[in-house]
């Protein structure tokens, strides 16, 4: 029920965006952590498993060490589709013989894409096609492949939610937009980021260093 895909810009940056026919598919897929790397857990989704992934990565295992270890540690992996992605631009991807539908995965540089009951495994192709030939910042570029992903058929059915997370430097997710149900979520999506982007830095700087962040422009800011 969900396509998505993970990648980073080689700089520092790693970020996730991701849709589904279900609601508030980016509160339990997306699972990232700045210096680390990005991880997905999709299908019959357990979110638990992200983390997991994200742990192995820290502790020093590769991308596909990572994922062979929680995959091993785990029973009922059969349903589970797992995505995981490092700094260094190291993919693996695991869709286990339960994946719903049509399903698919592909690594490719920086980028690893993976999707369930698709129209066809083209759509997963066309995510890290457009990723791979994109550029500019990193929340672009994944709304883009995403873009690609259903212009080349999406899911079987109507997708009703979308996420885009990204993390860099600090702690937090600078990026983090969710549209939780709508008839057009990747449209929705794209507003939003239309709106978050110019002020994104601005408020990494509020969190950082108040003293020099710019006002927010609104009544009441005096």
């Amino acid at each position: 029920m969900t396509f998505s895909v993970l990648a980073t810009d080689g700089d520092g940056a790693v970020g996730m965006a991701v849709t589904s026919s279900s609601p508030a598919v980016a509160a339990r897929c997306v699972h990232l952590r700045a210096g680390v790397g990005g991880a997905a857990s999709q299908n019959v989704t357990d979110p638990r498993l992200g983390t997991e992934i994200l742990d192995a990565l820290e502790n020093g295992l590769g991308a596909q060490e990572a994922l062979d270890e929680v995959v091993r540690r785990h029973r009922l992996t059969e349903h589970r589709q797992l995505t995981v992605l490092g700094l260094n631009g190291e993919a693996a991807a695991f869709s286990g013989a339960k994946a719903l539908g049509v399903h698919h995965h592909r690594t490719g540089s920086g980028v690893v894409a993976a999707g369930n009951m698709l129209a066809g495994t083209g759509v997963i192709d066309a995510v890290v096609t457009a990723f791979e030939g994109s550029s500019g910042e990193l929340e672009d570029r994944l709304l883009a492949a995403l873009t690609a992903g259903l212009a080349a058929g999406g899911e079987a059915g109507p997708i009703h939610s979308a996420g885009l997370a990204v993390v860099r430097e600090v702690a937090w997710r600078e990026t983090d937009l969710r549209v939780d149900w709508s008839e057009d979520p990747i449209g929705d999506l794209r507003e939003l980021l239309k709106v978050w982007l110019p002020q994104r830095d601005d408020y990494v700087t509020r969190g950082l260093n108040p003293e020099a962040a710019p006002s927010y422009g609104v009544p009441g800011d005096e």
